[in-house]
């Protein structure tokens, strides 16, 4: 025994016998990741394309949502698997960078994982399949550029047609035609001269009231509060020619800092302390009426009452209109739009502070009331919509389609080029980028014929979701492109393939390139992961 193993230990480490390294595990743990993530893309495909299934949504406190936004569908799921969670955060990340495609981009990633896994089976190297993907990704987006129509933020049709085309996948599409353009126009309102590229969609807010339907959602010029004027002690509810101060301390007698009580045995003594908060009020509102003040807009206090019932019989007296409970975050929505300077201290109350308006009054809408202001002079680039709706599902989702159709017209302000909808743009790519991999060579060849087929899935789905049959569209899709109609996509409403850009189906370029570019980076890093370490 000792004479075999002496010539056995004689032997040079490192060996061929030694050398053999377990690879098993880290392709598990790849195929794991790349499993979960698919299986996340497969829950979201059905959503896809204006003929795409709804979900609804149970939380664990017993909200339901209905959306088929894919943003808030992922959002809401509960993915406990790392490398699934990074498909939640793609959606999130699309949702910021364009707004609108979110689905899209969710379903991309899902179709190059499947193509990736089928490379990988075939044994090339994951470094090598994730450098061709990113020289694929790179050429794509020179011929999806390449295929771009410019626009004009003049030409307001053709910005109303990318709106609608977002809102028709949507859960109300069929209010397109009201959403449309009172999206357009809510962005175009609040676009700076002077720095004409980038639009802040806090700029547009958009209040929800339930009762009526979509088709009483309407623009405001001026403000709106979801909140009743108070009316403790009979103050006006209507005024003119207002003049409001947005305030940000409290009109009520001051308390002590710490929770300290103060032993009062003394009937004189108690007297004088109702006395001084009697006279301390007073004082306020005498320098709040001093400076010709007749609205107050009184943000909501935490540390202690913001106005308490002597503090609003003295307004009520001084004819001063209180709205109280003004959200902390709404602050500089109102003072942009009053184009008046929130007030601090009672010492800073002066006249230049103000704003004012021709008219503040409550309103009532449905079962409750609004307070509405209007005829603001000097108003800010701002502009409010009030959405309404049946129910409360309905309204939220208004609101969310809503926010996406106003994301599309600002992708559309800040790159200014439209591309054709409907599967088009991504068959097109399809189409050249598999003509560009008989070009390269070696594996890079392989890859990028990947890359080009995984992007037929989207219309695919298309044609799936809306009751087509998959295979007979896409391949007619490819013959049509093959013969250079470049714009030929499916139109799902006669389901068959038309010229897309007739149908008025477009979308911005933005949401295309975003899509493909984080659907590539997601990829890519999940395809370098090779194992999962796990830290307690």
């Amino acid at each position: 025994m000792a004479a075999v193993a002496a010539p056995m230990a004689s032997k040079p480490r490192g060996s061929k016998a030694e050398s053999f390294v377990d690879n098993k595990r880290r392709e598990d743990i790849r195929f794991a990741n790349i499993n979960s993530a698919r299986a996340v893309s497969d829950a979201v495909r059905t959503s896809l394309g204006p003929k795409g299934m709804d979900k609804m949504i149970s939380t664990a406190n017993g909200e339901v949502i209905i959306t088929n936004d894919g943003a808030t569908i992922l959002n809401k799921m509960e993915v406990l698997q790392p490398a699934a969670k990074m498909l939640v955060e793609l959606s999130k990340s699309q949702d910021s960078a364009a707004g609108d495609g979110t689905t899209t981009v969710v379903v991309i990633a899902g179709a190059l994982l499947k193509e990736c896994q089928s490379l990988l089976t075939n044994g090339i190297h994951p470094t090598v399949i994730s450098d061709s993907l990113h020289k694929a990704c790179a050429k794509a987006i020179d011929i999806l550029t390449a295929m771009a129509i410019p626009v004009e933020l003049t030409d307001r049709d053709s910005l109303v047609k990318s709106a609608s085309t977002s809102l028709n996948s949507k859960v109300v599409s069929q209010y397109s035609t009201l959403l449309a353009p009172l999206a357009v126009d809510a962005v175009l309102s609040v676009i700076d001269p002077e720095k004409p590229e980038i639009v802040d969609l806090r700029d547009i807010k958009i209040v929800k009231k339930l009762g009526g339907t979509v088709d009483d959602t309407h623009p405001v010029k001026g403000l709106v509060f979801d909140k009743k004027v108070s009316r403790a002690a009979g103050g006006p509810t209507r005024v003119e020619n207002a003049k409001i101060a947005v305030i940000q301390f409290q009109i009520s007698p001051p308390k002590t800092d710490i929770e300290q009580s103060i032993v009062v045995s003394d009937y004189t003594q108690m007297d004088r302390i109702l006395k001084e908060e009697r006279n301390y009020i007073l004082g306020m509102i005498k320098k709040i009426k001093a400076t010709g003040c007749n609205v107050l807009l009184i943000q909501k206090s935490i540390l202690r009452d913001a106005v308490t019932d002597l503090s609003l019989h003295y307004l009520a007296k001084a004819k001063i209109m209180v709205i109280k409970d003004v959200e902390r975050d709404e602050i500089e929505f109102v003072t942009k739009t009053l184009n008046c300077l929130p007030i601090a201290n009672i010492e800073h109350f002066r006249a230049e502070k103000l704003g004012h308006a021709d008219l503040v009054e409550e309103a009532s809408l449905g079962d409750g009331k609004i307070l509405k202001i209007t005829g603001i002079k000097d108003m800010g680039r701002t502009t409010s919509v009030l959405v309404r709706g049946s129910n409360q599902l309905v309204l939220d989702e208004a609101e969310r389609s809503l926010h996406d159709a106003l994301c599309v017209v600002r992708c559309l302000v800040s790159k200014r080029f439209l591309i054709a909808g409907g599967g088009a743009p991504e068959i097109e790519l399809s189409r050249q980028l598999g003509t560009w991999a008989k070009v390269l060579h070696g594996m890079e060849g392989y890859c990028v014929k990947s890359f080009a087929e995984a992007l037929e899935v989207i219309p695919y789905t298309l044609a799936e979701n809306a009751g087509l049959n998959p295979i007979a569209i896409v391949t007619e899709l490819r013959n049509k492109h093959a013969q250079g109609e470049i714009h030929a996509g499916i139109n799902v409403r006669k389901g068959q393939i038309t010229n897309i850009l007739e149908e008025n189906v477009v979308q911005p370029l933005l949401v295309s390139t975003s899509a493909i570019t984080l659907a590539t980076e997601c990829v890519r890093m999940i395809l370098k992961i090779d194992d999962i370490v796990t830290v307690r």
